[in-house]
């Protein structure tokens, strides 16, 4: 017959492995928990940001144009729209197209001047291509050929 302490030895060697299993499966639930907790506090996150994205009054929402290429793009006017949106060299054309000077309708080499740039053929030509692109954009009017206005001033 086996002694009675060799039984509660044996017994003590069998409930010892089971808590170290027992460890080794609540570390690896403890990991696994961590783990989920970071993926909830992310979409809880989410779903705070996308909340917040929505409930911001619409601005306007500049589309890309169908054959637009690399650069600068700029959006057609839509009601309540301001330059602020316009790229910073379009901003530039029209700030000085509201100018006083500018709302009698200018050249583009008188424009080329008024930004402070040479007016050689190069700039000049950048600056017409510029100002039509504003003109088909809503942004500003050709009143006669070669001579751009801010929108909403009267052809002379």
């Amino acid at each position: 017959m086996p002694s009675v302490l060799g039984l509660l030895e044996a017994r003590e060697k069998k409930v010892r492995e089971e808590v170290a299993r027992l460890r080794e499966e609540a570390e690896r639930v403890q990991a696994a928990l961590g783990e989920a907790e970071r993926a909830l506090q992310r979409l809880a996150d989410a779903r705070v940001t996308v909340a917040e994205v929505l409930a911001e009054p619409p601005c306007a929402v500049v589309e890309p144009v169908g054959n637009a290429v690399a650069g600068a793009v700029v959006p057609r006017r839509a009601e309540g729209m301001t330059a602020s949106v316009l790229p910073a060299d379009y901003q530039r054309i029209m700030s000085v197209l509201e100018s006083a000077a500018g709302r009698e309708g200018m050249r583009c080499q008188q424009l080329a001047a008024a930004l402070g740039l040479q007016a050689v053929p190069a700039k000049v030509e950048g600056l017409r291509s510029k100002a039509k692109r504003l003109v088909e954009r809503g942004w500003a009017l050709q009143t006669r050929p070669g001579v751009f206005t801010p929108l909403g001033t009267p052809a002379g």
